[in-house]
């Protein structure tokens, strides 16, 4: 069995600084969070990551079914916390498409952390992570927390100066080890079951 290793970095920031509401751009929304809109977020996350090196590293993030079991796995878990999650919908036309998500956890008391940023490729370069981020750390302090952490992959740069352009700072390097396509077993071959 063989391995690959994805550098990631832990970066936080300090919420007791004033956070502004974000604002969107033209035809943009937020939406609060509510469990009807699972499914968009969802659909927003596997939009956001399909193709993308978190989709190797975190193998749910590239597959449909994966992303739905992923967000509600986050909303059942007892740190989930509304008011740092997010959706952006972009509505033209008598018609909406969810093309951004965010998701926040008390980690502690102190500490909120965010989980899964992602913006749809067609919607991006328009501010929306950063709309995103904001808004997630504006609901963390609304509720008392005083930092806010993620991680990003070292190698995902424009999250990287998007994250430290709000004022996160790196605080920790670590490595997540995921199993090589290659050292997976065929269909029919010895070790298979």
């Amino acid at each position: 069995m063989s391995f690959s290793y994805f550098k990631r970095y832990r970066m936080e920031v300090d919420l007791r600084r004033p956070w502004l509401p974000p604002r969107l751009p033209e035809g943009y929304r937020f939406i609060a969070w509510s469990p009807d809109r699972l499914d968009d977020h969802a659909t927003a996350k596997r939009d956001a990551f399909r193709g993308e090196i978190d989709a190797t590293v975190f193998d749910c993030l590239g597959d449909p079914s994966g992303c739905r079991r992923l967000m509600q796995e986050i909303a059942s878990k007892p740190g989930f916390l509304p008011e740092a999650t997010w959706l952006i919908e972009y509505a033209t036309g008598g018609t909406s498409e969810p093309c951004g998500t965010i998701q926040g956890l008390r980690v502690t008391p102190r500490y909120g952390g965010v989980q899964n940023v992602g913006v749809t490729p067609w919607h991006r370069g328009r501010g929306l992570g950063s709309a995103l981020v904001q808004a997630a750390c504006f609901g963390f302090a609304a509720m008392g927390m005083q930092r806010a952490f993620l991680e990003v992959t070292a190698n995902n740069v424009p999250a990287i100066r998007l994250y430290e352009s709000l004022g996160f700072r790196r605080t920790k390097t670590h490595y997540k080890a995921v199993e090589s396509p290659a050292s997976l077993p065929l269909a029919g071959s010895p070790g298979r079951r």
